[in-house]
């Protein structure tokens, strides 16, 4: 009999950030499968005693199991029956690979169940008061990834075509191209402000603000994980709340 695959999402670094429902879905997993940004924390309060806990995550540079490794793993735990729960940091359907997953585990007859997660696009702008809408500056925000399959025949996201469609630009994953999209969103914008909020809703927190033309010169860089929020809401941020570099 096939097992089941528990997609989980672990929210974006705050275990206090994890939902009742995905500490139940841990909390019940044979196998826990544990990306590198979900916090230890997580794991050891809510895995079971005897659940095998494996690390997944892959670390900068693609270090680490591949997506075709983490997929053959899941086949073969779930052809023994066993519930496993693969926890992801963020929401699990986000740029996280949840959709491939999803499609392995049903090809081989597996159940799936997904838990939703607090993702980072959003959680961590609005856990320091930044809002990515605004009814006086910003009606619309777009999310994007900086980092997409260089597998993929078209892989170039146009930042220019989304600075013209939205108010609010967020990217996930942009550090380490973040002058080359700074230089596409400032074609289009101008020189709107930028917040970069790097291992956001953590002890290790560390806010960045500036400019696109500082982001686009070098003078303003980010260490991932971070978060990039573009627009007029953060002149809002740094106006009415005061938020500085910190």
């Amino acid at each position: 009999m096939a097992g089941k695959l528990v997609l989980v999402g672990a929210g974006p670094g705050d275990p206090e950030l994890l939902t009742f429902k995905a500490a139940r879905a841990i909390s019940q997993g044979d196998v826990i499968l544990k990306d590198r940004l979900v916090p230890d924390e997580i794991i050891e309060e809510h895995a079971p005693e005897d659940a095998e806990v494996i690390d997944v995550g892959k670390k900068p540079g693609g270090e680490g199991w591949t997506q075709e490794e983490i997929n053959e793993l899941i086949v073969r735990e779930g052809s023994k029956g066993k519930t496993v729960v693969r926890v992801k940091s963020g929401d699990p359907l986000i740029f996280g690979r949840g959709a491939e997953e999803i499609e392995v585990a049903l090809k081989h007859g597996m159940g799936v169940e997904i838990v939703p997660g607090v993702t980072s696009a959003i959680g961590v702008p609005t856990s320091l008061g930044l809002p990515l809408t605004h009814r006086k500056c910003a009606s619309s925000f777009a999310v994007a990834t900086g980092h997409e399959d260089p597998s993929k025949p078209e892989n170039h996201v146009d930042f220019g075509a989304l600075a013209e469609a939205a108010d609010t630009l967020v990217v996930l994953m942009g550090a380490r191209r973040l002058r080359e999209i700074a230089r596409e969103i400032l074609e289009k914008r101008g020189n709107e402000p930028v917040a970069i909020l790097e291992r956001g809703t953590t002890e290790q927190e560390r806010v960045k603000v500036g400019t696109l033309e500082d982001a686009a010169e070098g003078k303003l860089k980010a260490r991932p994980p971070a978060v990039v929020v573009v627009g007029e809401v953060v002149k809002w941020w740094r106006e009415v709340l005061g938020r500085e570099t910190r």
